[in-house]
């Protein structure tokens, strides 16, 4: 199947410049293309999963992907989707943020022998003269135009800045030094990004007076339209260091029904054929079928073997091997926590009066070495607290894959 036809099967596509075309050339010829990430924080998160996954397939099609780091507009900030203007970023952040980023990058794109290219536009934009910019760039953007543009529709509401406004133009004079440097005519992006990208493609047609193309895909959201890769302790992480193995599984595991069919295509190398013999699934066949996505996912972004331990200690926990009910539990009396300042006990505190450890040396290591979890969340934090309130109901702790305690109060 031709990789156009791949990600429509996916329903990943949501607009396209011109799909004869683009069917035509990533078909025919090798393609170099390109995504742009803005370096926002030190770890890529769910959200910038699709884009990764549809950089790895069109690669594995035979195409180049270019990874954009956008070293330059993050000191400006893209406005899109956004009701308030982003806090500006120092340079030293931003730096730290691409040089995590690229590590991430290289476990999912191959660069070996100039398959993939990263770049940086703070390389190119950082010494623009801004007023040959303006004549020689400026000139093709209307205002007019601009202002209509989706991206910019809710910033318009509380107040859009001269600052953001240059976005549009600084992202679209991206692809055009893409297209001079490296013959990439192809950009590619999240649905949200639809009006830079239109703005690139017109502006290599009026600059270079050569066709170049756009397409954008689905962003990741549920069925009832919320952006997924949210919990309640925030964004799920690509880094191990954010987002634990067994937390990343257990998202994917504990995901809405209705979910998982999407999530299959869009996050998975599973073929179409398998993923649509799974559509009429119901009740306990979705539970395996969120098994399948959640070691799929884990194995993509961590290792089969994070994978193989996620799965078996959700399995054991929530198979009815070990619950709360069943397995062990150690009451704690009041008076223990009531004297600890706040009513709260301190992790190491807790592990040795549980007898979960034999010292407080013993559970610091552990703790180091990402060995415990409470209530399924890693814990990272030697001075980490339990308060009162959580013992009430109970908490659970999870020593190493297989050892887990109920504690609760008296």
């Amino acid at each position: 199947m031709n990789i156009f036809d791949d990600l429509k099967a996916r329903d990943l596509v949501a607009q396209v410049t011109n799909e004869e075309r683009v069917r035509e050339i990533l078909n025919t010829q090798k393609v170099n293309f390109y995504i742009g990430f803005e370096p926002t924080a030190d770890s890529l998160h769910v959200g910038h999963f699709t884009q990764i996954m549809i950089m790895s397939r069109l690669q594995k099609a035979g195409h180049v992907p270019i990874i954009l780091f956008g070293g330059a507009t993050a000191l400006i900030g893209d406005p899109s989707g956004k009701t308030d203007m982003r806090r500006m970023m120092t340079q030293e952040e931003i730096n730290h943020n691409i040089s995590c980023f690229k590590k991430q990058a290289e476990k999912f794109i191959d660069f070996e022998n100039n398959k993939a290219i990263i770049v940086n536009n703070y390389d190119w934009l950082s010494d623009l003269n801004y007023i040959k910019f303006l004549r020689e760039i400026g000139v093709h953007f209307s205002v007019n135009r601009m202002l209509a543009a989706e991206c910019y529709k809710q910033r318009l509401e509380r107040g859009l800045t001269f600052f953001e406004l240059n976005y549009m133009i600084m992202q679209s004079y991206d692809f055009l030094v893409l297209n001079q440097k490296y013959n990439c005519n192809l950009q590619l992006g999240g649905d949200d990004q639809w009006s830079n990208i239109i703005g690139g493609v017109e502006l290599i047609r009026r600059v270079r007076k050569k066709e170049a193309f756009g397409l954008t895909f689905k962003l990741l959201v549920t069925s009832e339209g919320k952006k997924m890769g949210k919990t309640e302790k925030g964004a799920v992480w690509l880094d191990r260091n954010k987002t634990s193995p067994y937390e990343f599984y257990q998202y994917w595991r504990n995901i809405h029904d209705n979910d998982v069919i999407n999530c299959l295509n869009m996050l998975t190398f599973l073929p179409t054929e398998q993923i649509n013999s799974y559509k009429n699934y119901k009740d306990q066949e979705i539970n395996k079928l969120k098994e399948i996505l959640a070691f799929e996912l884990t194995k993509i972004v961590h290792s089969e073997q994070d994978a193989l331990e996620s799965q078996e200690i959700s399995r054991n926990l929530f198979d009815k091997k070990i619950t709360s009910q069943n397995m062990p539990e150690f009451k704690i009396s009041r008076e223990n926590i009531q004297k600890n300042s706040n009513n709260n006990i301190c992790i190491l505190d807790l592990m040795v009066l549980c007898s979960v450890v034999d010292s407080k040396k013993e559970a610091r290591r552990l703790i180091e070495q990402n060995g415990i979890h409470i209530n399924s969340n890693i814990v990272t934090d030697i001075n980490h607290k339990i308060n009162i309130t959580d013992l009430e109901s109970g908490v659970i702790l999870q020593k190493g894959k297989k050892y887990f305690l109920r504690i609760i109060i008296e």
